[in-house]
């Protein structure tokens, strides 16, 4: 019996061991699938840094050169009878000095205004010495000399024609006048 026994457990292990490969009907059958290796990413070798041709960096030259219409320099403006830049005009004429920075092929005429209060000739020298600061700050911003010239034009061109102090105010003045912006053929 004991040996009835032993045949009938070996029976059962064998038959429970062989289960899974064997399967039973009507359950599916569960086929091993081969291990794959999964692969690393391929490493591709970082793009070469373009290099443009020369005439697409002439362009972007030019494109960089080129002066809004629209582009103005701000007024400053002086005390009464002095000509030195006042502290509340240094970031109109910093402004200046950066636009000009910017658009090198920009020239201008500094304007020296006065208001109409002294003789035509003191007021021409007066007008010149405003003009003349103007043109030095900017050269010591680093912009060159050769891109400036400076003119007075005294008391003959107001923006406002009162007589009194607002007006006056306004007309102590020194204007820069874009007078070039063209490239010529020597910048290439």
């Amino acid at each position: 019996m004991l040996k009835h026994h032993f045949y009938v457990v070996s029976i059962l292990c064998l038959a429970a061991a062989l289960a899974p490969l064997t399967g039973c009907s009507g359950k599916k059958k569960i086929v091993a699938q081969p291990k794959q290796t999964v692969k690393a990413p391929e490493q591709k070798p970082a793009p070469a840094p373009q290099v443009q041709a020369p005439q697409k960096v002439e362009q972007k030259a030019k494109e960089a050169d080129e002066v809004p219409r629209d582009l103005r320099m701000a007024t400053i403006y002086f005390d009464f009878d002095k000509s030195e830049i006042r502290s509340d005009q240094r970031s109109s004429i910093i402004n200046n000095g950066q636009l000009l920075s910017r658009y090198k092929k920009v020239k201008i005429l500094v304007e020296g205004h006065c208001d109409e209060r002294g003789t035509n000739e003191y007021n021409l020298a007066l007008g010149q010495r405003r003009a003349d600061a103007v043109k030095a700050f900017l050269v010591d911003y680093g912009i060159d000399s050769s891109r400036i010239s400076t003119m007075s034009y005294g008391e003959e061109r107001p923006v406002d024609t009162g007589h009194n102090e607002t007006a006056w105010a306004k007309n102590r003045r020194s204007e820069s006048v874009i007078t070039s912006t063209n490239v010529s053929s020597t910048d290439f």
